[in-house]
């Protein structure tokens, strides 16, 4: 049942230490910090991370220097897919705790300096929603199901699939339902698990609905959506047959009838006209599996969207040539739609960056441990070097930390529905949402209340070091790296938002480049190699990845696998 909060709601939550000139376009460079609610921070010991939580941690997210916070799903869901199946979009999953903790939440984190993004998911719901469950139960021909996806089968007894398309989590992308009096019904349509059937988009109740849903929630203060699976909800007029493709991934280069079809953006160009509606510039955010980052760019017209993801940088592996090509088309895309280029590293979906670089280029999909030493050094670097560029950056919780992806956790306490599901396409994700360890020698290092307590994913021993508290005031360490890092890029005038860099030359396996203000310039030199090479010292050291280097005579050796910063 949807929750009341009408007396609280409040339409006017700018935060106030962000009122005036300096919150004007804040998005176009924000640090904005993902925060996966069951991982983070758990209030009341049962092992689950919860909304009190969350809230509890704001100052030290504050202390770190993130502009927003970006929240995965914590709506009424039964948690087939951790909270991708939403049953009630309005109410906040009791595991999470409350309408009133969310309404908390937004306004501590507007008190404090910050935004609050919060996830939403209108590809598909859960298949207990109120919509799904009357639609089974009036059976074909109720209005309901046109809300969804439901065909007849083929086949001389409609017992095959309508059509050939896969999961995205394996196996087929059709469930045949059972009419009212239990024979066998129509099929529906989920590219994702059974519990997560597609809406359909072309009904305009499903339209109506969802504008309903962001006028609540932007009433309720928040400061933006992130939007799940935000280039999947238009399907192909007929839901054609594919024809002999491979299974399917979120990010490919095929074309497919039901991704990135060109009506997405007629919804998109109703949302933004909903959300300049509201004070203190509230955004969207597309996670938009695109097979080019032209294509993600649609997203992003001044009519649609704010932000898109760039899962292209994210998944370019630590080499120059690489990377520095992956700069300039992701730049060049956006300029021409005067949209901010985004930088992402990691997410709850995607093996942690220090465990990626510790291992071979292969994907974002890593199942092993690797060189866990080469693997920090490298995300370090790696991390100096995305904050350098101009735009807007992401981090996913526990990056901060150095944290690796726990690659050896059991098959009994794995939970990632793609795991249980044949050909899946990444059934390991819970590798990179085990819970955070904030302090102590003994799990669940403080993410719990209680020593001993319960984590709903166990945590390594080694993760005790690993620990905010253990970080805390070790300038050696990858928090403290972080923190200087984010307070540097707040407050040298080159850093932050912007729409280019200029390369400057450099030795093979080296990136440099200068960024430049009225105020003051600023170079950052990225060795990717294995070796350290001597360049020119361009000024200043600000702060280093690695060792700080040392300037002798006008030059500099870069130590391998390490970015610094430069005030020139």
């Amino acid at each position: 049942m949807t929750q009341n909060l009408a007396a609280t709601s409040r339409p006017d939550a700018a935060p106030t230490a962000q009122d005036g000139a300096a919150s004007r376009d804040w998005w176009r460079s924000a640090v904005i910090y993902q925060v996966y609610p069951r991982s983070f921070a758990d209030s009341n010991g049962d092992g689950m991370g919860d909304l009190p939580g969350v809230r509890s941690r704001l100052p030290y997210l504050r202390d770190l220097g993130v502009d927003a916070v970006w929240l995965s799903p914590f709506y009424a869901s039964p948690q087939a897919d951790a909270g991708y199946d939403v049953a009630d979009y309005r109410a906040v999953d009791p595991m999470f705790g409350s309408l009133l903790d969310a309404d908390g939440l937004i306004r501590d984190a507007h008190e404090l300096g910050m935004r609050i993004i919060v996830d939403l998911v209108p590809n598909h719901s859960s298949d207990q929603h109120e919509w799904f469950q009357r639609a089974l139960r009036e059976g074909p021909g109720s209005a309901l199901r046109e809300r969804y996806h439901f065909r007849a089968g083929k086949g001389t007894e409609g017992e095959l699939p309508p059509n050939d398309w896969e999961s995205i989590f394996g196996g087929p992308a059709w469930t045949r339902s059972h009419n009212p009096d239990g024979t066998p019904g129509e099929w529906y349509l989920h590219l994702f698990a059974p519990e997560q059937p597609d809406f359909n988009w072309d009904s305009p109740a499903v339209a109506d609905e969802f504008r309903s849903i962001l006028r609540f929630w932007l009433d309720m203060g928040v400061d933006g959506f992130r939007i799940d699976v935000a280039h999947g909800m238009v399907k192909a007029p007929g839901l054609p047959d594919i024809g002999g493709s491979e299974q399917l991934k979120l990010l490919g280069n095929d074309v497919m009838p039901f991704f990135d079809q060109d009506g997405v953006h007629e919804i998109y160009r109703s949302w933004r006209k909903i959300l300049d509606e509201y004070p203190g510039q509230r955004i969207g955010v597309a996670e938009a599996w695109t097979p080019t980052v032209q294509r993600t760019a649609n997203y992003v017209r001044p009519d649609e969207l704010h932000q898109a993801f760039n899962f292209q940088y994210l998944g370019t592996h630590w080499e120059a040539g690489a990377l520095r090509e992956v700069i300039d088309l992701s730049l060049d895309s956006m300029r021409p739609v005067d949209a901010p280029t985004t930088w992402v590293l990691s997410n709850h979906d995607v093996t942690r960056h220090a465990t990626r670089f510790a291992n071979p280029p292969g994907g974002t999909q890593i199942r092993t441990a690797g060189d866990r030493e080469l693997g920090l050094r490298r995300a370090r670097a790696a991390t100096l070097l995305m904050l350098a560029l101009p735009g807007s950056a992401y981090l996913y919780q526990g990056e901060e930390l150095g944290l690796p992806d726990v690659t050896d956790l059991p098959d009994e306490v794995r939970q990632d529905p793609s795991f249980f599901r044949a050909s899946g396409q990444d059934g390991f994700r819970d590798g990179c949402r085990v819970p955070l360890p904030w302090s102590g020698t003994e799990a669940p290092y403080g993410f719990g209340p209680v020593a001993g307590g319960p984590s709903w994913l166990p945590q390594p021993a080694e993760w005790a070091a690993l620990s905010v508290e253990s970080q805390t005031g070790d300038p050696t360490s990858t928090l403290e790296l972080y923190r200087s890092a984010l307070a540097v890029r707040r407050e040298h005038p080159a850093l932050g938002g912007g729409t280019g860099v200029t390369w400057l030359d450099a030795p093979e396996g080296v990136l440099a480049f200068r960024r430049e203000s009225a105020e003051g310039s600023f170079v950052c030199y990225a060795n990717t190699g294995a070796e350290p090479v001597r360049v020119a010292a361009p000024g200043r050291v600000l702060l280093a990845s690695g060792d700080e280097p040392v300037v002798d005579g006008g030059e500099t050796v870069l130590a391998p696998d390490c970015t610094s910063w430069w005030a020139v």
